[in-house]
């Protein structure tokens, strides 16, 4: 009788010490269950960055069924101003055959339904465009009849070739040292990649297509997969900056001038998360400020994203561009044009110099709203990326260069006033040597995000990539696309 009731004697204290321990894992689940609550409750969120892919992301967040103005701060950082970089001077082409696959028709949808929601053909230009790739020859007699002119000094170099479809690449060039060193293969933007160039199907010229020379094309081949052949653009400065407005009007604090300097975390941030903002105030002395108690930091740096975070491996592509004034049918038009080898735009005939291509170049040419014509031509890497986006150094002459190629095919084109020469750098991420596409996720520090590397594709795939972010900032996980393939981690970040 006695050993059972010590056996019920301890068996009562062991359950007792049991539900102790019960009762205090239970508290301790609760407080933690507590505080992550109150951390969803109450984020303080910093975007580096005001080019498209930040102000989308702003834009997002404030629509977000669980953003709560009460309870969300959300701060935008801009070293310069909004859209000053590429999502200012692209060209703001929309396409359903455009890359990374996993974005782009989310995208193109959202494109549409901000237009229809927010009045986008009128604030930034929002419309379909026809698209396609044209093939055409130039001779040295075309040349003449406009007064371009050529620079050979022989009769010989003033022979048309008997054969009047497109030569070969490179097919009458000069066997000369001098001209080798001064001239290249033309070197195509991103968007002109082998998967885009195999999407091409032949089609007739267009009639309302009339501001190229129709006597000079050889070939027209409409852009796009069967059924989704469909394109579409929005002006990039316009566009961004009606994010940028529509984010602040629910409460984004935007300010502009402000470079980050350095992201931290500090010891009382729970598991390491980052905590400090520092940003360097361009239109206050340079005077350092910070924003503490910060919960999330989404870098969307474009290429100055390699600066701020360097093992994300973003970096910056010049390109130029020049914004014609001229009203003409909307088309965005890819160019393949041959050209004598032996012609240097005047340009560079004045100084003395010798042509920069090779007998072939082939750059973009978009009809835009607003009365205007955007081309682009190929990248290069001459000059280091600057801090800060209002110190991108144009080269006039590469400029001058476009203009005079565009002039060969389009004398509409030739004739009108150029309103801007521009600059810029294209955000890509690189890998072992090869473009990976955009990262967009958490880093490998909590609380730090990142959303960049776009290429040329920042402004089509903006809306998806800023809805993603409000996603996985406040639902933890994405909905509405799978991007685990960018995801940063998976590429060390």
């Amino acid at each position: 009788m006695i050993s059972s009731l010590a056996e019920r004697s301890i068996n009562t204290f062991n359950t007792g010490v049991e539900a102790s321990k019960l009762k205090l894992m239970n508290l301790s689940l609760c407080n933690q269950l507590v505080i992550m609550a109150a951390q969803q409750q109450k984020r303080n969120i910093v975007i580096v960055g005001g080019g498209i892919i930040g102000c989308t992301t702003a834009y997002f967040l404030t629509r977000h069924p669980k953003f709560d103005p009460a309870q969300h701060t959300i701060t935008l950082l801009e070293a310069s101003s909004i859209a000053a970089g590429a999502s200012g001077k692209a060209g703001g082409l929309l396409a359903l055959w455009a890359y990374p696959e996993c974005l782009v028709p989310l995208s193109y949808r959202l494109h549409r339904e901000l237009a229809d929601e927010h009045n986008g053909a009128e604030r930034w230009g929002y419309r379909q465009v026809g698209c396609g790739s044209i093939g055409a020859v130039v001779k040295n007699a075309d040349l003449k009849a406009r007064g371009q002119g050529t620079s050979a000094s022989t009769t010989s170099d003033l022979k048309e070739p008997n054969d009047t479809t497109a030569a070969a690449p490179n097919a009458h060039l000069p066997i000369q040292a001098e001209d080798e060193k001064t001239s290249k293969d033309w070197e195509k933007l991103p968007k002109q990649d082998v998967a885009a160039t195999s999407l091409l199907s032949k089609s007739v010229l267009p009639p309302d297509l009339d501001w190229v020379d129709g006597s000079l094309v050889r070939s027209w081949d409409v852009m796009g997969r069967r059924g989704e052949t469909e394109t579409a653009q929005a002006h990039p400065f316009h566009f961004t900056n009606a994010m940028a407005d529509l984010a602040a009007a629910k409460g984004v604090d935007i300010r502009l001038g402000a470079k980050v300097t350095n992201i931290t975390s500090s010891s009382s941030a729970p598991n390491g998360r980052v905590d400090t903002v520092e940003y360097q105030d361009r239109n206050n002395n340079d005077e350092i400020n910070s924003i503490t108690g910060v919960t999330d930091v989404i870098v969307t740096a474009g290429p100055w994203t390699g600066n701020i975070l360097p093992r994300s491996k973003i970096e910056g592509l010049r390109a130029h561009s020049v914004v014609y004034e001229a009203e003409v049918s909307p088309y965005a038009v890819f160019t393949d044009i041959e050209l004598p080898s032996d012609w240097t735009p005047e340009h560079r005939r004045v100084k003395g110099q010798k042509r920069k291509h090779r007998g072939h170049v082939d750059p973009e040419i978009y009809a835009r709203p607003f009365g205007e014509v955007y081309a682009c031509g190929e990248p290069d890497k001459t000059i280091p990326l600057p801090e800060t986006a209002d110190q991108v150094q144009c080269d006039e002459d590469q400029c001058n260069d476009l203009i005079s190629y565009i002039a060969t095919v389009s004398p509409i084109l030739a004739s009108a006033p150029v309103r801007a020469k521009q600059a810029c750098y294209l955000p890509q991420h690189v890998r072992f040597g090869e473009e990976r596409g955009p990262l967009i996720g958490q880093t490998s520090t909590p609380g730090l995000w990142i959303a960049a590397g776009h290429t040329c594709w920042g402004i089509q795939n903006g809306p998806a990539t800023g809805l993603l972010m409000s996603e996985l900032i406040f639902d933890g996980q994405t909905k509405s696309a799978d991007i685990d393939k960018l995801d940063p981690k998976k590429f060390k970040v």
